[in-house]
């Protein structure tokens, strides 16, 4: 049968109002991609998955949850809705409003934006605020606004946002046929990670017979990474300037916080912190070794995995271990260009090619 987006799949299982009359742009049915190449990098001879959500419709998970939000403020009324982001929000937001015929607005730190993404949300006609201050002060913001008008608030502090997004964590379920041992992701504002564990309990709880077929009586361990520049969940206090090159997760003070931490403790997990550069290592591998071009923020689950695995405390040999990569390499052009070798310029003679492919 034709995929028909999220809530067309899995809306008997989500709490929203309009699934008689959903918005979508058919997001979800994204690839799980064999990684055994990456996974002899990260070493700990681990059974590796990559969760590539940057297959949605603009290029990162966001669309699993904006499908739901939009669909329930179009239901509940709403004909204006509004965000803060650091890129991924802003472009699904935008996109899923025009589909609904509702006016977007946006704001974003200014300067602290990926150009790919900037592209995308002004492309679908959002309208872009760009503010003097971080992501935090621009959530700040949007919650006030949205407490004394009619505007609808879409970020992942609105719980129809989860509702879509724990979806990621049953297709997981039905594409491995089974629970994997552990999962690992980036954490910015901490709706991701909290979302996939309420799909996982879900599953658990009720559904796994369905989805699974190998059903477990165990919930995945969690693995949450965050950018050193901005670890306000591993250093234990808010980061008033969160600063790193891994811009959808830079966040000082994550919305889902405390459901995020309480996630990885009920998973028996690990909240860990890596450099840019750990980070940048592995988005750069997982292309070079894959063939699979992510952004650079959603590499930190990566690179979390492979400094728990040298440290002792990660996956064990032959565990099966799902990494989810947030977004797709083209929301962040400048980082590809910045990191690879510069291209070489030639004359266009067969000589000079032969010349400089057999030197």
């Amino acid at each position: 049968m034709a995929w028909g987006g999220l809530i067309d799949r899995y809306g008997s299982r989500m709490n929203i109002a309009g699934k008689d009359r959903p918005v979508t742009l058919f997001e979800g049915n994204t690839p799980l991609v064999p990684a055994p190449k990456l996974a002899e990098w990260i070493g700990g001879d681990i059974d590796l998955y990559l969760k590539y959500d940057g297959m949605n419709p603009t290029g990162s998970f966001k669309d699993r949850g904006m499908t739901t939000a939009i669909t329930h403020a179009r239901a509940e009324g709403a004909e204006i809705v509004i965000c803060a982001s650091t890129g991924n929000t802003s472009a699904a937001a935008a996109a899923y409003a025009s589909r609904a015929g509702m006016k977007c607005v946006v704001l974003i730190p200014d300067g602290k934006i990926a150009y790919g993404k900037l592209a995308g949300t002004l492309a679908y006609g959002a309208q872009v605020v760009a503010i003097r201050g971080s992501f935090d002060d621009g959530l700040r913001l949007v919650q006030e606004i949205s407490a004394v008008t009619p505007i609808a608030l879409v970020n992942s502090v609105n719980p129809a946002r989860l509702e879509g997004q724990k979806t990621a964590a049953w297709e997981v379920c039905e594409q491995l046929g089974a629970i994997p041992d552990w999962l690992a992701l980036p954490v910015g504002n901490a709706g991701n990670i909290s979302a996939y564990w309420m799909g996982f309990s879900e599953c658990w709880r009720s559904e796994c017979a369905q989805l699974c077929k190998k059903p477990r009586v165990k919930r995945p361990q969690l693995l949450g990474t965050q950018a050193a520049g901005a670890a306000p969940l591993v250093d234990g206090h808010p980061v008033d300037h969160p600063e790193t090159k891994c811009t959808a997760i830079r966040i000082g003070r994550p919305a889902r916080g405390d459901q995020a931490l309480q996630a990885i403790k009920e998973s028996n997990g690990i909240i860990t912190k890596c450099s840019d550069d750990e980070i940048f290592a592995a988005y750069r591998e997982v292309a070079r070794r894959e063939g699979v071009f992510c952004e650079p923020s959603s590499a930190a689950g990566l690179a979390g995995f492979k400094q728990q695995i040298a440290a002792g405390t990660g996956p064990q040999p032959g565990q099966t271990v799902v990494a989810v990569l947030t977004g797709h390499g083209l929301k962040d052009p400048d980082s590809a260009v910045a990191e690879a070798v510069a291209p070489v310029t030639l004359d266009a003679d067969l000589d000079t090619l032969r010349r400089y492919l057999l030197a």
